[in-house]
């Protein structure tokens, strides 16, 4: 691997897998959290623990948004270097690269239901 264009895409394809994974762990930790609220509500728990657990969701919520926006930024990068590579078609990293922005274009496209409060 004596390329640096290889090593790049390395790069790019690792970070574009690292947010996607980190978006869609976000998203678990909101369905999650807003059980653990759901828990509280109907055990009568107070208030105060109540409340503490809708900031860590507002703050889980508030990530998403923020992960979304890098994750396009990434992919864009990762596209544009994938075009103007095309020689390296063959290439394991290349063929690794469009495996992981075709998952990446998934959770760009994803709905936001996570995103709704109740």
């Amino acid at each position: 691997m004596s390329d640096p264009r290889l090593r790049t895409l390395k790069i790019k394809t690792g970070v574009v897998k690292r947010l996607a994974k980190e978006k869609v762990t976000y998203e678990k930790e909101v369905t999650l959290q807003k059980e653990r609220i759901q828990k509280y509500k109907d055990q009568g728990k107070d208030s105060h623990d109540i409340r503490k657990q809708e900031e860590v969701l507002q703050e889980s919520l508030m990530m998403i948004p923020d992960c979304q926006r890098r994750l396009v930024k990434a992919s864009e990068e990762l596209k544009k270097i994938l075009e103007s590579e095309q020689d390296l078609k063959e290439s394991e990293s290349y063929i690794d690269a469009e495996k992981v922005l075709e998952e990446a274009e998934i959770q760009l496209h994803k709905d936001a239901e996570v995103l709704s409060v109740s």
